[in-house]
């Protein structure tokens, strides 16, 4: 039965209630939060978080000791005791390394080359969906947002699953190479679907090649054309190697440490990871950055006069433009002071490829925003620390222009990320450690039942 305009203006004003009434019966005095010293965000009070695990898979350090005190110094990722900047140098005798990276994170040592290639076999017999699943799950009701399609699938590929609910590590290891080689497949063909449904598109589905590395079939079947230059793939390689892994307290590989810790299955432990990526406070905010830049070229007519920037950086930072947030998005982070050793990688990739596109311009301008923001960041607050950009303060702008559509940037970290995903989750099955249950401390009133007559 179609809702009547009258009833649908009763429930919207009932709705309007008890929104209030939520408002109101959530809101919490923000001081006790520091009268009961909760670690707010599962952080200390300088920032860096409260120790909640332990862990091999990789290390990011930003600080080293000088006579007992805490030193910043230039970012450094380890990847199972590996440097990523090592590993980047090593990356030069190969065009495409996330394969390697992979491999590395799930088993804990470099691969040989016979290893290798039996892994990148291994990873090709499962870069396929099951039959008629792009067709039955991933066609119907298309998502406008593709990490929700790719949630969706991932939760509906259970079913095709004969033993979906066996954790034993044999089976883990199974079902996590068939989700990091299909996550890039689910992925595009949601947002082809996306485009065919609601823009109206052409629907091309192309098959991916075994041949072909990770990042290669990513552009092939994504790109109508399925053509792509060398620089493009190996751009969007390094990319998916540095977004790989990033230690366990980021919040989606805690989330995967939260969910494993109860015994569920592999499919709703990943689920509930994109769920934790999806969030603009961590896999979206390298669109933030590209639509913030965007409002940037479009405020600031002279890119090379840095006075000009600098002002329209002061509104933003005044919350007079932009989105009113006060916030430059891309800059800083909750553990690298000096530099984050993923965006120094990336940036030296985006330069190269912006040369490929005819786009120096746009990257100059990436860079003295870069320069000019973390000093007026650093001024501002009066840190006693510099503030850094983080890695999503180039990867949005090397996603397009690797012609890579706004809502396949956080897909892209997803189907990165799964890689360390599946490594935190072994880690946390194979330790057996308890469930992780923090506390909460109770801060309202007991108060006595009241029939329902008499309230």
């Amino acid at each position: 039965m179609i809702q009547s305009d009258v009833d649908r203006k009763i429930r919207d004003i009932r709705l309007a209630e008890l929104v209030k009434y939520c408002m109101i019966s959530g809101a919490l005095d923000l001081n006790l939060y520091e009268e009961y010293d909760v670690k707010r965000g599962l952080r200390e009070s300088d920032g860096k978080g409260v120790l909640t695990g332990l862990t091999e898979i990789s290390d990011v350090v930003a600080f080293k000791t000088e006579n007992g005190k805490k030193v910043p110094q230039e970012g450094q990722l380890f990847y199972q005791g590996y440097n990523i900047m090592e590993l980047k140098e090593g990356f030069s005798k190969r065009k495409f390394n996330y394969e390697e990276i992979t491999y590395l994170l799930l088993f804990g040592a470099l691969p040989n080359r016979q290893q290798l290639d039996s892994f990148i076999e291994i990873l090709s017999q499962y870069r396929e969906l099951p039959n008629k699943f792009v067709r039955d799950v991933i066609m119907k009701a298309p998502s406008m947002d593709i990490m929700n399609a790719l949630q969706r699938s991932v939760l509906t590929l259970y079913s095709y699953d004969e033993n979906p609910d066996d954790i034993s590590i044999p089976n883990v290891l199974k079902q996590c190479l068939s989700l990091i080689a299909t996550f890039p497949l689910i992925s595009v063909y949601a947002y082809h679907a996306y485009q065919h449904y609601h823009n109206d598109k052409s629907l091309v589905i192309r098959y991916p090649k075994p041949e072909l590395s990770t990042a290669e079939n990513i552009l092939r079947i994504l790109r109508t054309d399925g053509q792509y230059t060398e620089l493009e793939a190996r751009v969007l390689d390094i990319a998916l190697v540095i977004h790989a892994e990033h230690g366990g307290g980021n919040n989606s590989t805690f989330t995967t440490h939260v969910v494993s810790s109860t015994g569920t299955d592999t499919y709703s432990a990943v689920a509930s990871s994109l769920g934790s990526l999806k969030g603009p406070k961590h896999g979206g905010a390298n669109l933030k950055v590209e639509n913030m830049f965007a409002d940037i070229k479009e405020h600031v007519r002279n890119w090379g006069n840095d006075d000009a920037i600098r002002d329209y950086l002061t509104k933003i930072i005044n919350k007079e433009a932009f989105d009113q947030s006060g916030l430059i998005y891309g800059m800083g982070h909750a553990v690298y002071t000096l530099s984050d050793p993923r965006a120094v990688i990336l940036k030296e990739y985006a330069k190269s490829l912006s040369i490929e596109k005819g786009r120096t311009d746009e990257f100059e301008l990436y860079e003295k925003v870069e320069r000019i923001a973390s000093e007026m960041l650093t001024s501002r607050k009066n840190l006693h620390k510099p503030i850094c950009c983080n890695v999503d303060f180039y990867s949005g702008f090397v996603y397009s222009m690797l012609g890579i559509p706004k809502q396949m940037f956080t897909p892209i970290f997803a189907i990165s990320r799964i890689a360390g995903w599946s490594a935190h989750r072994i880690e946390e099955l194979v330790n057996a450690g308890k469930i992780i249950r923090p506390a909460y401390k109770y801060v309202g009133h007991h108060r006595p039942y009241v029939d329902l007559d008499e309230r």
